[in-house]
C-alpha cells in the first residue's frame, strides 16, 4: 500500500482533469479525493497498491486529452485510510 500527493499544474482547470481523475482512480482501485486550487493547479491525494498508484500517476503525467500538463509533482505521505475516490469542491 502506497499513500501520495500529486500537484498538477498546467491547462488543468476546465478540461475536466477532476471528473477524469476519478474514473482513472475508480478504474484501478485508487482511493482519495482530487480538487482544484485557487492557484489553477489540482492538487491529489490518492492511496491504492503501489502498481496501481504508479500507473495513475503516469496517467496524471498527461491527464484528459484537453488538459495541458506542465508539471507534476509527487510527494510520499503517510496511508489516511480513504474509503473511496471523490472530488472536492
Amino acid at each position: 500500500m502506497k499513500s501520495i500527493s500529486i500537484q498538477v499544474r498546467g491547462k488543468v482547470q476546465g478540461v475536466f482533469f477532476r471528473a477524469s481523475t476519478k474514473t482513472k482512480a475508480d478504474e484501478l482501485g485508487i482511493k482519495g479525493f482530487v480538487k482544484n486550487e485557487n492557484d489553477g493547479s489540482v492538487y491529489i491525494e490518492a492511496e491504492g497498491d503501489e502498481n496501481m498508484i504508479q500507473q495513475f500517476t503516469e496517467w496524471c503525467k498527461e491527464g484528459p486529452k484537453s488538459a495541458q500538463v506542465h508539471q507534476i509533482d509527487i510527494h510520499e505521505k503517510t496511508i489516511t485510510g480513504f474509503k473511496d475516490f471523490s472530488i472536492h469542491r
